[in-house]
Order: C-alpha cells, then sequence, then structure tokens
C-alpha cells in the first residue's frame, strides 16, 4: 500500500467507524447503516489495520476509544459531514440555488419568521426552504438537517452561532376588562399569578433583580408552559403576568390584547435577558450557498425588526 493510499481510507470505513462511535454500539450502528453487525465489525477492523492504530479498547462489556480513536473521530465526523454538505450542494443546486433544511422553535417560526418569509422568497427564488421536525433541531449529525433556530445563550457544541433577537424580555399582563388588576409599581407583581417557562425558569428572579425587588416571590410557584405562544395566549384569557420576549408579543401589545403594565419604567417594565433565538449550523455545512444567502438575509432582517421590537412610547 502506498503512503498516498494509506492516507485515504475508504469513505464506508470511516462511515462505519463514525457510526459504531455515535451509537456506542456495532448492532446499532449496523442497524442504521443496513449492514450485519459482522460487516460492520469487519469495517472497523479493516480500518485499523488501514491506519495501524487501534482505535477501540474492547472487552466483553464495552466497547470505548482510545485517546488515538477520540481524536480520530473528531475529525472523521467533520469530515464526513462536510462531504456530505458538498454532496447535497451539487445535488439540490441549480444556478446558485438549491435547498436548505432548516428547524426552527415553532413560536418563533410562527410569529417572527414566517410573517417575514416572502421577502426571503422574493430575493432568492432559487432557494427552496425546507422546515424539518424541531425535535431534531439539536442534532447536527444528522445529514437532512443544515441549520436551526434554537433559543438558549448561544453555545452548542459543534455549532456556529449568530444571535437572531429575543434577549429584551416584555412583562405582560391581560388587557383591562379581562382582568383589572392594578399594577403601578414592581412590588404590586408579586399579588398576581406568575406564569413560567419551563426553558427559563429564573425568569422572574432575574426581573425581580432587574428592577431592585429581589426575593419578591418564590421562584417555583405558578403555572409553568413549554411554549410561549401558549403563554401568551394564557396572558390573554386572563390567567396571569408573563415574561415573554418582546419580539414574540410586539403584535399583541400594539393591537391591545395584552398590556405592558409597568411599560413607564425602564425596559418598558421587563428586563435584559442572557437568552435569546440563535441561527445555528455544524461547520461542515459553512460552505452551503444556500445557507450562506439565508444567513445573511436572516441577520439582516433581525437588524431592520430591531426598532419594530423596542417598548412603545407611552
Amino acid at each position: 500500500m502506498s503512503s498516498l493510499r494509506r492516507l485515504s481510507p475508504p469513505v464506508n470505513l470511516l462511515r462505519a467507524f463514525s457510526m459504531v462511535t455515535r451509537f456506542g454500539s456495532v448492532s446499532r450502528a449496523a442497524e442504521a447503516l443496513h449492514l450485519t453487525q459482522s460487516a460492520v465489525s469487519k469495517q472497523v477492523k479493516e480500518l485499523e489495520e488501514w491506519v495501524g492504530v487501534a482505535l477501540f479498547e474492547r472487552s466483553r462489556k464495552r466497547l470505548a476509544l482510545t485517546p488515538a480513536g477520540e481524536r480520530y473521530e473528531k475529525a472523521v465526523r467533520a469530515v464526513l459531514a462536510q462531504l456530505e454538505a458538498a454532496t447535497l450542494e451539487l445535488i439540490t443546486s441549480n444556478d446558485g440555488g438549491g435547498a436548505l433544511h432548516v428547524s426552527s422553535l415553532p413560536t418563533f417560526a410562527a410569529k417572527w419568521l414566517i410573517p417575514r418569509l416572502p421577502r426571503f422568497q422574493e430575493q432568492h427564488p432559487q432557494i427552496t426552504l425546507h422546515f424539518e421536525p424541531y425535535v431534531h433541531s439539536y442534532d447536527f449529525e444528522r445529514p437532512e438537517l443544515d441549520c436551526s433556530i434554537l433559543f438558549g445563550e448561544g453555545h452548542w457544541p459543534g455549532a456556529h452561532a449568530h444571535y437572531i433577537t429575543g434577549n429584551e424580555v416584555a412583562l405582560i399582563a391581560p388587557r383591562t376588562g379581562v382582568a383589572d388588576w392594578v399594577i403601578e409599581a414592581p412590588r404590586d407583581v408579586a399579588r398576581q399569578t406568575l406564569l413560567r417557562h419551563v426553558t427559563v425558569p429564573e425568569a422572574w428572579v432575574r426581573w425581580g433583580e432587574t428592577h431592585d425587588v429581589p426575593n419578591f416571590v418564590a421562584p417555583l410557584t405558578g403555572p409553568q408552559f413549554d411554549q410561549f405562544q401558549t403563554m401568551i395566549r394564557a396572558v390573554m384569557a386572563g390567567m396571569g403576568l408573563a415574561l415573554v420576549p418582546r419580539c414574540l408579543v410586539h403584535d399583541e401589545i400594539a393591537t391591545g390584547v395584552v398590556r405592558e403594565p409597568l411599560a413607564q419604567y425602564p425596559l418598558g417594565g421587563g428586563y435584559r435577558s442572557d437568552m435569546g433565538y440563535w441561527f445555528c449550523y455544524p461547520e461542515g455545512r459553512t460552505q452551503l450557498h444556500a445557507l450562506q444567502c439565508f444567513r445573511q438575509w436572516l441577520l439582516q432582517a433581525a437588524v431592520g425588526a430591531a426598532d419594530a421590537a423596542a417598548p412603545l412610547p407611552q
């Protein structure tokens, strides 16, 4: 075997190695690759012979990567992702276009992204967006997922992240007539039912610190929700007060279906959060032309929407 050939193992061997590492099991890797267990084991062994380095430590009860195997697996994972991305772009692209597979949190997609997408289609008619189920949003190793819009602090292993919007949080209450609660100062908030989001359990604590009313409420009391859209609807129905990213509730505030009871206070009575919505994608998708176009448009749209998301003058 020539030295040059030895440095370029067959892709099927690399794929078998990567899948065994990913699943931690030869049997599960075999299912994913639609091969027999013996075939996958043979391919992994062949790769070890090819590179002349043991990649796994084998025992009766477990299969673990060697230190060399750990280093190699990271590199192989990135190479395979780049290969898949390049192949996908080649297959789908046409005159600078192509298909982009994206996922997004449902509330953000409905309230912020979808209303703006017609402008993207006007600017890039050659690019087709395919929305994938959000349940797979963090699994960037899936070949069918190119990018995701995630909610958090901007740190996801193996992913680039660009901030979009969402760190300005609004305090909202039912409109007058639905619940005529007197809320004239931050301390009045403690007398009301406070709605909570499972992803941001410390929101009311942060709000209290911002408005100089620390420890004003028990941190785990009140109804809990898993989507901001559900919380907004609960406020509209008179269930309580909520802290919601302003970008998701701007229209409801503007039309008066909910109100900002402390709008005269700094940040409209809300607070600045460390969390927000981020556009994320793995290193292997960086060169996708469709992704580059969507990223540029998305970040420009976020800048353009910043003024509209600011607290309304009183």
